[in-house]
């Protein structure tokens, strides 16, 4: 090729090098342009129990169960903290066992029955758990205290189970319901306001300790 037939010259070239605005002109191909149908968010029925009561619910598939029972069912004791699963204030319970609602999809609970913080008791009518946080004084702010109470009641119903944690000494006698044991339990739930001693005296007194 002439040299005249270049676009730049190679002292254009270095110079323009030094200075990191060289670009490259590459023809993009083979990309096809996305379709209406891609954009367009994918829905479906989604059928389950939420503390007693049968729900059939049309969601975006991508809707989280945290989303759900917030913006759909209407149930907002569930709380929405980190929304990645670190502090435990989205904690419920799924066909009796707690997860963090957040990182799970509604889709996912076909035919699950969830218990949220509302299906636990009520203000004439509290589940003992709730009485016991009352009693000991187990919140400040109150924004953790749903997904406390949830894992609180889970705890108890696990060591009856006699499914062991991380502390668990004796893994062949019954559970202990120690401090040690609930402080290792509950340690996925976050209290900012920091009652966590309260938090224990309540679940003691719950589960006989």
């Amino acid at each position: 090729m002439a040299k005249d037939n270049l676009p730049i010259s190679r002292r254009g070239l270095l110079k323009l090098s030094t200075t990191g605005v060289v670009t490259t002109a590459i023809p993009v191909t083979g990309f096809a342009e996305p379709s209406e149908t891609d954009s367009k968010p994918t829905e479906q029925v989604v059928k389950l129990t939420i503390n007693g009561d049968k729900k059939r619910l049309k969601l975006d598939t991508r809707t989280t169960l945290l989303d759900m029972l917030r913006e759909h069912a209407d149930l907002k004791g569930t709380k929405k903290g980190c929304d990645h699963g670190q502090c435990g204030a989205c904690t419920v319970l799924v066909n009796g066992v707690r997860i963090n609602s957040c990182l799970s999809l509604a889709v996912m609970h076909q035919g699950d029955d969830i218990q949220t913080i509302e299906g636990l008791g009520q203000p004439d009518n509290l589940h003992p758990m709730q009485e016991a946080f009352v009693k000991h004084d187990g919140f400040q702010c109150g924004y953790c205290t749903p997904g406390q109470i949830c894992s609180a009641v889970a705890v108890i119903d696990e060591i009856e189970k006699g499914i062991p944690s991380h502390v668990t000494g004796d893994l062949t006698a019954d559970i202990a319901l120690t401090r040690e044991e609930i402080r290792e339990r509950m340690s996925g739930n976050i209290c900012r306001c920091a009652a966590y001693p309260n938090i224990v005296d309540a679940i003691k007194e719950v589960g006989g300790g």
